[in-house]
């Protein structure tokens, strides 16, 4: 018997909108140089490696996201404990949406989502690294 889905991703992502802080890519390149700001880039390695990435970002993938928030984890990251804003990123801004509002539930604060994600960021003139490939 085939899985029936009674709550789809568009239904995800407009329960996560009504819920999450997001800021456009003009207003975070705007934040990115405060001292107070971490960009936190959830996409995965192949994607950084193809686009490349925003300077000074922390690349956090979105399969570990909560392990490394919790300071209970055993893979918990410390960065993730500093009292700074979290501005979350994907490509489009959909994952990083949903992780948004799952990063808010587990009590972070504050932390935003970066609309339009990666590519918003791109169209604004943020700035872009390339990564070489290892």
């Amino acid at each position: 018997m085939p899985q029936k889905i009674v709550v789809g991703y568009k239904q995800l992502m407009a329960d996560a909108e009504a819920k999450v802080k997001q800021v456009s890519a003009g207003e975070a390149i705007a934040m990115q140089s405060g001292q107070d700001v971490v960009i936190v880039d959830i996409r995965d390695p192949r994607e950084i490696q193809r686009e490349g990435r925003i300077p000074g970002s922390f690349h956090a993938p979105r399969g570990m996201l909560e392990f490394w928030v919790d300071p209970e984890s055993p893979y918990h990251k410390p960065i993730f404990s500093e009292d700074k804003t979290f501005i979350i990123h994907c490509a489009s801004g959909w994952r990083s949406l949903l992780a948004t509002e799952l990063l808010q539930r587990m009590g972070m604060a504050p932390v935003l989502n970066l609309k339009g994600g990666f590519g918003g960021w791109k169209e604004a003139g943020g700035p872009v690294e390339i990564v070489e490939h290892k």
